[in-house]
């Protein structure tokens, strides 16, 4: 079985929605410790994920701040650990993931999607470093302290980063944290790869090339990424796989097609995996972290070599890993 790392889930706002204990078994969602193993799994970055406010007080969280609800879904993930110390171990660097590896353990890593809890604050974001994040997605859909999302208004599109954001990118970098550019606008994009010396990644998007969503990159983003030495995770979410961003079918031979151009524009040391599982909806052929070797079996049928697919599986990712955290 080929071990893959995973650069981006939402399993712990599935957890936290369905008040789960832990990530053992979740029969609601797609990623669970016993999937995550069934399927291989080396590597699972685990994003806390910041539903937009007016969402969490409509469901009822009206009190609670986005500092209590990450306090909530960090507790879920410690508590994984805990419980299960022989499966899964948290990692923060490649050689934790390795040593994991040798163990027989899934590693855990954690993200943070939305830097708006970062409020600003070079001291928070220094905090989130000492809890465990390790990359954090600098936007989702809306303005932030860091800068603008992807958009079809061409003004917030072009829009980079914020004083204080372009300034955050670089503690991030000092630091050893991963800058993701998934969610951001192009202009922002273009600020990071100005600031960022060494790679950046965008964790879980697709080709605009082939999909004409504004969460894809050109594919003069995809050069100047893989000029960074970062990587793109290809995304299963089914509006961002094809020509029709209304699809609802996610199917394996776009995901190969989506691979195949990413290297072929980047090079093939810039593909990777960021499935965005329990964050995506419709039919979805691969609907489960335990059903990931389906992807590389297609890949195998479609002329991939082994070494290619052992790459774009693990060998990329780890490579930035090595590259950027500390």
């Amino acid at each position: 079985m080929i071990p893959y790392i995973d650069l981006h889930c939402d399993t712990l706002l599935s957890a936290w929605r369905a008040k789960q204990p832990d990530l053992e078994r979740l029969p609601q969602a797609s990623v669970d410790l016993e999937r995550l193993e069934k399927g291989g799994c080396a590597a699972q970055f685990f994003a806390v994920f910041l539903p937009p406010r007016q969402a969490l007080d409509a469901q009822g969280f009206a009190d609670l701040s986005d500092d209590a609800y990450i306090d909530q879904l960090l507790a879920i993930y410690r508590r994984t650990l805990e419980n299960h110390p022989h499966r899964i171990a948290h990692a923060g660097t490649a050689a934790d993931l390795r040593a994991n590896l040798d163990a027989g353990k899934v590693s855990g890593f954690l993200t943070l999607e939305d830097g708006r809890a970062v409020d600003g604050s070079l001291e928070k974001l220094e905090g989130f470093y000492r809890r465990g994040i390790r990359l954090i997605s600098l936007t989702w859909n809306g303005a932030n302290c860091f800068g603008s999302p992807n958009s079809t208004d061409p003004a917030v599109m072009a829009a980079g980063l914020t004083d204080f954001g372009k300034e955050a990118v670089e503690r991030m970098e000092q630091l050893g944290m991963l800058v993701d550019v998934s969610h951001l606008s192009d202009g922002g994009f273009w600020d990071v790869s100005r600031l960022c010396k060494g790679s950046f990644v965008a964790s879980h998007s697709n080709c605009r090339a082939l999909n004409p969503h504004p969460r894809s990159l050109t594919d003069e983003m995809l050069r100047t990424l893989a000029e960074h030495g970062g990587v793109a995770g290809l995304n299963f979410a089914p509006e961002f796989l094809n020509g029709d961003i209304t699809c609802q079918d996610s199917r394996v031979e776009d995901m190969v097609t989506q691979l195949r151009h990413r290297i072929n524009v980047g090079g093939e040391d810039c593909a990777a995996l960021g499935s965005d599982l329990d964050g995506i909806g419709g039919r979805l052929e691969i609907d489960s972290s335990a059903a990931m070797p389906r992807l590389f079996e297609a890949l195998q049928k479609a002329g991939f070599t082994s070494r290619l697919i052992e790459k774009i599986a693990f060998g990329n990712a780890f490579r930035v890993l090595g590259d950027v955290l500390k």
